[in-house]
């Protein structure tokens, strides 16, 4: 099959699929057309559609494993000024394992979003959205060039904003949702100005084009500077990043957007937006290897936000933020590998972690499902014995999570801090440093959750703690005008375990979040899986390290247990253990002696105050008085008043020559034809 060019039809199927089912159920299925189509319907078309592009994509990447390719035009939108605007597919090892991760964590979405969903009225939009979601993530990751890849992303993000604020009955819900698309708007202006610094420099936005033209590049400038052209692209792209993968300080959106359902919480954030920057990056490896500046500021960046976003996930008592801050702080160390020139590590730290949290994800839903739409984790206690599957599978999920030798994260999580450690760019030293200490601070919020969860004294069904966060999955039953439930079991109600449709995709997640690291790391870093996809430069050590320390993954997971990560994840877990099960005097000693820091890492370091007052606020101000000079006093007083004034003016004047008596109008007409006799006939110079 070597050299064989894919079926595009096929191709075409992939995104198509969920966008067909996506326009069954969202327009067919709800008021927009009458809702002609019921439930059922809905939810067969969506998930079917799902399948199919998850069936090819499979296919796809068996094949691609046969040494088979694609890289073509699909579609010609328009030509402007000889340059081609065009839907094109590049199918290579990294878009067809993308497209994989993204079909399945999508499948197991939609499966689950059957019993999540079930009580919700607008359970058929939903299933709109999220195939659209999934089609929106597909042509971003299938995109051969830059045009198609910006349409993916601006997709995505605009259906993440449908998605985060699904119940717009909820105040909090729209402040998240508008948060979110603007925090956003701000990485897409600096990704906007990349993309154009590529196509004014190289005269094409066709992928392949762009890297062929990069050596040219190398030792130009940008006019009367002395920056890098290359520098300040690859910069400007990756601040595009920095917003969709939720880097500080563009990461403020990304907690807050647990204001959506649980379902999508597990989409957007384990496999699919927040991928999209660490994919984009990897993507322009060979514009990104000419730059060790940028690498540099990527670098840096993502051990910012690995290490500071898991010290706030220690402090957050809402069991969907506490996974949330992880996602931000993994997506720090994705950030790290890809600064370090490892690229084939932070995507295969993307895939891995995509299982593992899109199965905390679902396994934190589960949950809530169970305590009956608390989210309160000092709440609960002791829900091991009546959730047994929600329990072993968030065990995993944990494990996997912290690096446990032999479970997925472990192979990526290690290879990222090897990666750090052999990195040779300026900050390399800090990043090394904080994705170590991260290590703890990741198993002590972990296992802090999961022992307050699922072990311990049962809580429940007794004077509720109120979380910081919203209840975001309370299922607004105050808003839909349904008050037959309350949030929290009562006094004497006990939990009950999920039902399948719940439980069945966190086992299926279950899997992979185990094995998938063990068998894949082999050929995904260390084989030819990513050869001629991911370029790296011979003065980035990184790789080369890695490869000549590797001797399989059973020799890496028992070397594993005598290094540095095991043992700061084991003292994580047993300090979670200590100050949560043995002595929970310890947390709140802590916090009476040192309530500066809670009270800092409480208000999330004060950046969105920050935002509020400076940014928020500035543009209060600049918008009252761009109102109150511009539109109230220029347009309003000047322009539209003023030409009014005017008018009366001039019509006050040219009233009096009205007077309605013939000797007046005689005496002008008399005027008038002197006027022109001495105008026009000059007779005294006769």
């Amino acid at each position: 099959m070597a050299g064989q060019i894919l079926n595009p039809h096929l191709l075409l199927a992939v995104p198509l699929a969920p966008l067909a089912g996506s326009m069954v159920a969202g327009l067919l299925g709800t008021r927009f057309f009458g809702n002609v189509v019921g439930r059922k319907v809905a939810t067969v078309a969506t998930i079917l559609g799902v399948l199919v592009a998850f069936g090819l994509s499979l296919h796809t990447l068996l094949a691609v494993l046969d040494g088979a390719s694609f890289n073509g035009t699909i579609y010609n939108w328009m030509t402007v000024a000889g340059m081609p605007l065009e839907v094109g597919f590049q199918i290579d090892s990294l878009s067809a394992m993308m497209m994989c991760v993204v079909t399945f964590v999508s499948l197991m979405v939609h499966i689950y979003t059957i019993g999540y969903m079930a009580e919700d009225e607008g359970y058929n939009r939903f299933f709109a959205y999220i195939s659209l979601f999934t089609f929106a993530m597909l042509m971003l990751v299938m995109a051969n060039n830059f045009l198609q890849l910006f349409f993916g992303w601006e997709a995505v993000g605009l259906v993440s904003y449908l998605l985060i604020g699904f119940w717009y009955t909820r105040p909090t819900a729209i402040f998240a949702n508008m948060k979110a698309f603007l925090v956003n708007r701000v990485g897409d202006f600096g990704f906007i100005l990349g993309i154009g610094l590529v196509l004014a420099y190289t005269g094409s936005m066709n992928y392949q084009e762009v890297f062929a033209a990069k050596d040219a590049l190398a030792n130009a400038t940008l006019p009367g500077t002395t920056w890098m052209v290359m520098s300040v692209a690859c910069i400007c792209l990756f601040i595009g990043a920095m917003g969709k993968s939720a880097q500080f300080p563009l990461h403020v959106w990304l907690p807050d957007s647990m204001e959506g359902p649980t379902p999508i919480s597990a989409l957007i954030h384990a496999a699919t937006m927040v991928t999209a920057g660490i994919f984009m990056v990897a993507r322009m490896s060979p514009l990104f290897e000419m730059s060790d500046a940028a690498l540099s500021f990527v670098i840096v960046i993502g051990a910012i936000t690995a290490l500071f976003m898991g010290f706030l996930g220690i402090i957050q008592n809402d069991i969907k933020r506490v996974v949330a801050y992880s996602t931000l702080s993994q997506l720090g160390y994705m950030t790290v590998a890809l600064g370090a020139s490892a690229y084939s590590v932070a995507v295969f730290h993307l895939m891995t972690h995509a299982f593992f949290k899109a199965l905390l994800f679902l396994g934190a839903g589960s949950v809530i499902i169970g305590m009956h739409h608390d989210q309160d984790i000092r709440n609960m206690g002791g829900l091991r014995k009546y959730m047994p599957i929600t329990w072993i599978t968030s065990l995993l999920g944990s494990l996997a999570l912290i690096g446990t030798p032999l479970f997925s994260g472990f192979y990526s999580k290690d290879s990222i801090i090897e990666a750090t450690h052999a990195a040779n760019v300026p900050g390399a030293g800090f990043a090394y440093f904080a994705v170590l200490a991260g290590v703890f601070v990741t198993a002590f919020y972990s296992f802090r959750m999961y022992f307050l969860v699922f072990h311990g004294e049962e809580r429940f069904g007794k004077p509720h703690h109120h979380s910081e966060g919203h209840d975001s999955d309370a299922h607004h039953e105050e808003d839909e005008g349904s008050h037959d439930h309350h949030h929290g079991l009562a006094p004497g109600e006990k939990p009950h375990e999920s039902p399948l449709v719940v439980t069945l995709p966190l086992i299926l997640l279950a899997i992979p979040s185990v094995i998938i690291g063990y068998l894949t790391i082999g050929p995904m870093l260390h084989g030819s899986f990513f050869d001629g996809v991911i370029t790296v430069a011979s003065n980035h050590p990184a790789m080369a390290e890695l490869k000549a320390m590797f001797h399989g993954p059973m020799a890496m997971a028992t070397h594993g247990l005598m290094t540095a990560p095991f043992w700061l994840a084991l003292g994580g877990v047993a300090a979670a253990y200590y100050c949560y099960m043995v002595n929970p005097r310890v947390p709140a000693w802590f916090y009476a002696k040192f309530k500066g820091i809670h009270t800092l890492l409480d208000n999330k370091y004060y950046m969105d105050a920050f935002n509020q007052k400076v940014f928020a606020g500035g543009a209060r101000v600049l918008g009252g008085g761009l109102w109150n000079v511009g539109d109230r006093n220029l347009i309003d007083g000047l322009v539209v008043n003023g030409s009014a004034k005017l008018v009366g003016w001039i019509a006050g004047i040219v009233r009096h020559l009205q007077s309605g008596y013939i000797y007046h109008y005689a005496f002008v007409m008399i005027l008038g034809v002197l006027f022109f006799l001495v105008k026009y006939f000059p007779f005294w110079q006769a």
